[in-house]
């Protein structure tokens, strides 16, 4: 099969990392050479990208440079890893894409869809996941959680009204695209949110191999 692009997206506090983790070990057991990777970071330039927009000290970046710094980690991303991963038939798991930016630059800053759309088809190469898992949690809830991880990036800083336009950003993404995204409600125990991420991509490897 040719290779495939899974992003995992949410909100903060959604359980992510957790559900990337059991997600790696779900997908290296059907015997598929994955890559795991996150965004903004992945690559050297992606990571020193990562370290200076969540700088809690770097209160005066305005939403145009926050948005750029993403593209320039992403456009990094694609052409060091992910396109040639592809390339050979390999899959990569992303923790974020560009639909995150949709829901944070464009959905929490106000950044106009369509110049994102712009740098998604010029910076990101047009690049899109096959398959987008949304762990989609209240904002109440995802903040509450964050907060017991310890202090907040820049980004975790912000207010709930924020967090408000992100979640609401995203799921209208995820009803634009339903054969492309699949919606989990993560203010469940972990154990079922992790389960319910390993049956959606379970079905929709069924379905690429029924393809063949």
């Amino acid at each position: 099969m040719k290779g495939c692009l899974v992003s995992l997206e949410g909100g903060e506090g959604a359980g992510k990392s957790t559900v990337l983790s059991g997600l790696r070990s779900h997908i290296e057991a059907h015997g598929i050479v994955l890559h795991v990777t996150r965004e903004p970071g992945g690559t050297m330039l992606g990571e020193a990208i990562r370290a200076l927009v969540l700088d809690g000290s770097m209160r005066d970046v305005c939403a145009e440079s926050e948005l750029l710094l993403m593209f320039a980690a992403r456009a990094q991303l694609v052409r060091e890893l992910i396109k040639p991963a592809l390339a050979k038939g390999e899959w990569v798991l992303s923790d974020r894409f560009t639909d995150a930016s949709f829901a944070y630059q464009g959905g929490g800053r106000g950044q106009p869809q369509e110049r994102i759309a712009e740098l998604e088809r010029w910076a990101a190469d047009g690049l899109r996941p096959d398959l987008t898992l949304l762990l989609d949690v209240p904002v109440e809830i995802g903040r509450a959680r964050a907060e017991r991880r310890g202090s907040p990036d820049r980004i975790e800083s912000e207010k709930s009204d924020f967090f408000d336009r992100v979640r609401a950003s995203y799921r209208e993404r995820a009803g634009h695209e339903p054969d492309r995204f699949r919606i989990i409600d993560s203010s469940r125990e972990i154990d079922e949110v992790r389960a319910a991420a390993c049956a959606f991509v379970d079905q929709f490897l069924a379905a690429r191999r029924s393809a063949k």
